[in-house]
């Protein structure tokens, strides 16, 4: 049998194919001797390269569908690298945007509501000027309202802080006792009305239990030369026979240095003055408190007072804005200790009572004092 006639018998299923796959070895003979010896000579044999995914193929078994792991990942690669499917999971990059517009300088703005603080402030000055020049006496009771609500927001906060219980009922009383005391018997009245109070503040104490005893009598004998006692000196400036323009000196050259400073502070504040106490003060607004008393300072001695002169007023209103700006530090300081930013909320604008009175109590005994110096005690 010739390589024709077994082709055309047995190769017409296997078409391309030899030897068959199916077939097995060739059986020995002549009749094939011939042929397989034609069929090394004629063809050479494939190198043989290794598969490095035979041993994985071989450790997934196939599936019953029928395709092995090899088929799997060959699939894989043509649905993720084909042409039609290249961009199927490729994300476009996000355009950058645009940088963004400079901003305009922001300008300062005022701590507080300035409509609210000069409408309370409007009306508080009403209220002083019509019970100085209508009945002195009734500017009394306004300064004893005035260091009763000092007294209640200070021990307050104290309480509320830091657990010290000052008394506050022997400090309301004797309070309104001190400035009444000024105003009728003077200083000596004013003296005896301090010592009484601290006595009551001692045994008042004494109905509670001792622990925190010293704690709490000092503060409340503190609260007591603090709020009351310094108050008291406006009262004794009301007794002179020209009372009420002294109390107006001593009130208007608070408030422009108080004024002053914050105006010129927040206009050209660059160097802070006490940043550890209060870091909105700065040095630049002192020079303005200073200016802006001194200039009131000689106007109200110069028309306000009897036998003033501008030169005076001149010294007056240094020394108030000396006070005025010590006397802010001050409760700064109280507040900063208290970890809270005003005393109180009573009046819109401006906080708390003693958050308006924290310049004036301290100013109080240095406009007196140099006021007796410069043209007596009327």
């Amino acid at each position: 049998m010739n390589d024709s006639s077994w082709g055309a018998s047995h190769g017409a299923g296997y078409a391309g194919a030899w030897p068959p796959p199916d077939q097995g070895p060739l059986p020995a003979g002549p009749a094939y001797d011939g042929h397989e010896a034609r069929y090394t000579s004629e063809t050479q044999p494939m190198p043989i390269v290794p598969d490095p995914d035979a041993g994985r193929d071989a450790e997934r078994p196939e599936e019953p569908g029928g395709r092995s792991g090899r088929e799997d990942r060959d699939r894989g690669a043509a649905r993720l690298g084909g042409p039609l499917f290249r961009d199927e999971n490729t994300q476009e990059p996000m355009p950058s945007p645009p940088p963004a517009a400079p901003q305009p300088p922001q300008k300062k703005r005022a701590g507080r509501d300035l409509r609210s603080a000069i409408g309370v402030g409007v009306g508080l000055g009403a209220v002083i000027v019509a019970s100085l020049f209508i009945v002195k006496a009734v500017f009394v009771g306004v300064i004893a309202v005035a260091v009763v609500v000092g007294l209640w927001e200070l021990t307050t906060r104290l309480q509320e802080r830091k657990q010290i219980k000052a008394p506050l009922v022997p400090l309301a009383v004797g309070g309104a006792a001190m400035v009444v005391a000024g105003y009728v018997r003077g200083a000596e009245g004013a003296w005896v009305a301090v010592a009484l109070t601290a006595l009551a503040v001692l045994v008042w104490r004494m109905t509670e239990p001792p622990d925190g005893y010293l704690r709490d009598v000092t503060a409340g004998v503190f609260a007591a030369f603090y709020v009351p006692f310094l108050a008291t000196f406006v009262a004794l400036m009301l007794s002179a026979d020209d009372g009420p323009e002294r109390v107006i000196t001593f009130l208007v050259l608070t408030v422009v240095s108080d004024t002053g400073a914050y105006a010129v502070g927040w206009r050209f504040g660059k160097h802070k003055l006490a940043p550890r106490i209060s870091p909105g003060k700065t040095r630049e607004g002192l020079l303005g408190a200073v200016g802006f008393a001194m200039t009131a300072g000689a106007l109200c001695m110069q028309f306000l007072v009897d036998d003033g002169t501008w030169w005076q007023g001149l010294l007056l209103g240094l020394a108030v804005a000396a006070s005025a700006t010590l006397g802010d530090l001050g409760e700064s300081m109280i507040k900063r200790d208290l970890g809270i930013k005003d005393m109180g909320t009573l009046l819109p604008g401006h906080g708390g009572i003693m958050d308006r009175l924290d310049s004036l109590l301290p100013t109080a005994p240095v406009v007196w004092l140099l006021l007796v110096l410069f043209v007596g005690s009327g």
